[in-house]
């Protein structure tokens, strides 16, 4: 009896350590403890597209970046380093993601090997941000690349307090709409879709959401406009059936990322802002 009661305590025990080593596993499986030592490592920014963004990655970084100490690298640098899990890297990126196709993101990875034991040497996208279209910049990148990158930092931080917040990805600030009620909203006219009719407009636009030049609203944008919401849309320049539209508006003064949406490109919803998102915006007025 007594070799029996020890023989079931014996497989208890294994179990029980079994079990805590799976939980701890899942635990350090998770995205929130994959990012945790962000703050004490060196984020390389990647510089090295020979276009304008890297002039102005530059700059901004150096003016805004706060969430870890950075250095600046080249192209081949990030190479030969990106799967050292000591690092992080922060990049324009290309993807051929199909949720990104067709664009440029502002993107923030951890290094690793994808098919290292350990789960804490596999590398770790933590934050893509749409920021232009590939190989057709308009120029607003760069007028809103200061925002872009206060608005990664601020879900980069989220992510490490929250699972769920690193997990859900940038549309955890499609809640912030309920903000908007108490801001000014300019729209550029070519962030809204082409077949939005003028009796639509007239219904839901007026002096506190106003529908203006892409110059003026970038003007407003620049001058850090108080009080006031800038909308910016990323889509592919030659955009096909099933492609990715990204909706923002960004406080101009602030940079809070106060809506945030994304649909699929069709025939009937075309890149741009649609009714159905200034119903849901102007419903909060």
């Amino acid at each position: 009896m007594k070799r029996f009661f020890r023989i079931v305590c014996i497989v208890l025990s294994l179990a029980c350590f079994a079990q805590a080593t799976v939980s701890g596993q899942a635990r350090i499986n998770t995205k929130k403890l994959k990012i945790a030592d962000l703050p004490t490592r060196t984020t390389k920014v990647v510089l090295g597209s020979g276009d304008m963004m890297d002039s102005a990655l530059r700059d901004e970084v150096a003016a805004r970046w706060r969430i870890s100490p950075y250095e600046f690298c080249t192209a081949e640098e990030y190479k030969a380093l990106k799967e050292d899990s000591n690092y992080y890297f922060l990049l324009i990126a290309r993807s051929d993601e199909k949720e990104y196709r067709g664009i440029r993101t502002l993107t923030l990875m951890k290094g690793g090997k994808p098919k290292a034991d350990d789960p804490q040497k596999r590398p770790v996208e933590v934050a893509s941000l749409p920021v232009s279209a590939s190989g057709f910049p308009s120029g607003r990148e760069i007028v809103f690349l200061p925002a872009l990158l206060d608005i990664l930092q601020d879900y980069v931080t989220r992510a490490m307090r929250s699972d769920g917040a690193g997990y859900t990805g940038f549309d955890i600030y499609a809640s912030q709409v309920r903000k908007t009620g108490i801001k000014r909203i300019f729209f550029s006219e070519d962030d809204l879709v082409p077949d939005m009719d003028e009796a639509f407009k007239r219904q839901y636009f007026d002096e506190d959401m106003v529908i203006m030049s892409e110059e003026e609203a970038d003007k407003a944008f620049q001058d850090a406009t108080y009080n006031t919401l800038v909308s910016y849309v990323v889509a592919p320049f030659d955009p096909q059936n099933g492609s990715w539209c990204y909706k923002m508006l960004i406080d101009a003064g602030t940079h809070e990322l106060l809506y945030y949406k994304h649909h699929r490109i069709s025939a009937r919803n075309w890149a741009g802002f649609l009714p159905k998102d200034i119903k849901v915006i102007f419903a909060k007025r």
